[in-house]
């Protein structure tokens, strides 16, 4: 890893969206701190003392601490955060796209957990489980009630431990239980195929470890089918984020060497610094660089990006720098708007600080802080329009969220409010709940058709309604 990426290594999931994340294993005292404000600090010892002596039944010392800490940091932004032991655990699990479960990915439907995919050589997919499988049931508990977070928890757990599903298939109207032993999962964050004769379409839904070789891997498959491949989908709907050498890769298997990928500015001089579409910038240190066996028609194949709400932060700066180098036609829906950047200091050997340290831009100079990546072209979710798109939060959205230019709070919420009732009432007129929108990547998915359309010279169908949201940030007085 170059010297740069030293300091900005490490990328992983916000709590909220993808949160470009650098991570030091020490944490680093600062000559430049100004002297602690002493009055405060006694403030801060006497309520500790109070509380510790007063309250009506015994507290634990450690947890008040911890509480004060993660209660100083979470009033600052959406996005910094105190990782206690638990929660540090399952950042790291994040950025390696490893975990200990059954092996699925998941959504919600009706109520119930719906398999969206069984990763291949998990214990679900050797149980025979499909997609569109629902999960009624997690051991002795329904899951209808449960949010998504709560069931993924119920279904985790230690290695060669066993959880007992009850498992709805629609396509045979049965029930059936299934019990499978956990084990550790590696996440499969690339998905790929050939969707006609010269044309492809390749997913990203994490940036991780192993995403970037994953990338490559697909993408050689790919040109073994199709030598002469006519168009290319790069599909980061929904991405969170994740991995920042992973962005800068991707972002550099389809832009000329050298060209400047993103760029990140703060207060401190390493927050301050420039990742351009070159091996120093995202290879890691003792490790080859899968970006250079792809071909070289990769650079100049006619590309499209979608993206989508979902699509935060580490997917925004690839389809930023695309858009801004006119490498790729961005296409979808406009983004979440996460553009700031958090460094992760470990506290001690189970704790540690995230906490936001600067912002990215695109290679233009933009930031796209509670704004987002505006595509190229509109597109909404279905054919019939969009289902849910106008209730999905974005950064903007967010308590406290970093300025970005003049805000109307007041404004903004009015204008989601009404959307939220707007869409509400026509819910109430159907005879039907909404259906789920299709799978990304299959037959029904109009946004992939149309991307198929735009890489074919075909007429699109852009969005009629969707206007684009303009940047969001709060004033101060």
């Amino acid at each position: 890893m170059s010297s740069k990426l030293k300091v900005a290594g490490w990328v992983a999931l916000g709590a909220v969206a993808g949160a470009l994340t650098t991570m030091q294993l020490q944490a680093n005292a600062r000559s430049s701190l100004s002297p602690l404000p002493l009055d405060e600090m006694q403030q801060l010892a006497a309520v500790f003392g109070l509380v510790k002596s007063d309250y009506v039944e015994p507290v634990d010392e450690k947890k008040l601490i911890n509480d004060a800490i993660a209660g100083m940091v979470s009033g600052l932004d959406p996005h910094s955060q105190f990782f206690d032991k638990k929660s540090f655990r399952e950042f790291r699990e994040g950025t390696t796209g490893k975990f200990v479960g059954v092996g699925i990915e998941i959504g919600m439907e009706d109520g119930l957990v719906k398999i969206v995919s069984p990763i291949e050589g998990s214990p679900a997919f050797r149980a025979g489980l499909k997609s569109g499988d629902l999960i009624s049931r997690i051991d002795d508990t329904a899951v209808r009630g449960l949010t998504i977070d709560q069931a993924v928890k119920k279904m985790r757990g230690d290695p060669d431990t066993k959880v007992n599903l009850t498992i709805f298939r629609k396509a045979e109207n049965r029930s059936f239980p299934v019990t499978i032993t956990r084990e550790e999962i590696k996440v499969q964050s690339v998905r790929a195929k050939v969707v006609e004769p010269g044309y492809a379409w390749i997913r990203v839904s994490q940036f991780q470890e192993r995403t970037v070789d994953d990338f490559a891997r697909k993408l050689e498959e790919i040109y073994k089918q199709e030598p002469k491949l006519k168009g290319l989908v790069l599909d980061l709907r929904n991405d969170p984020g994740g991995l920042l050498e992973g962005a800068v890769a991707i972002s550099a298997a389809f832009l000329p060497k050298d060209v400047e990928v993103v760029s990140t500015n703060g207060q401190i001089p390493e927050s301050k610094a420039s990742y351009k579409a070159n091996p120093d910038d995202y290879r890691r240190r003792s490790s080859d660089d899968p970006i250079k066996r792809l071909p070289a028609a990769l650079k100049t194949v006619p590309l499209v990006v979608l993206v989508n709400e979902g699509s935060a932060s580490a997917s925004e700066i690839v389809a930023g720098a695309l858009q801004d180098h006119h490498r790729a036609t961005v296409m979808g829906a406009q983004t979440f708007g996460k553009g700031s950047v958090q460094t992760v200091r470990q506290l001690g050997p189970e704790t540690a600080l995230k906490i936001t340290t600067a912002r990215y831009f695109t290679p233009s100079g933009r930031s796209i802080q509670a704004k987002g990546i505006v595509p190229d072209v509109m597109l909404d979710e279905t054919a019939e329009g969009n289902v849910f798109a106008a209730l999905r939060t974005r950064e903007a959205d967010l308590e406290k969220h970093l300025a970005n230019g003049p805000e109307d709070d007041v404004a903004r919420q009015k204008a989601r409010e009404e959307a939220r009732q707007k869409l509400e009432a026509e819910f109430a007129k159907r005879a039907e709940p909404p259906k789920p929108l299709p799978e990304f990547g299959s037959a029904e998915d109009f946004p992939l058709v149309q991307a198929l359309n735009q890489l074919k010279g075909q007429p699109v169908l852009a969005s009629k309604t969707t206007l684009e949201r303009k940047a969001e940030a709060k004033t101060t007085p």
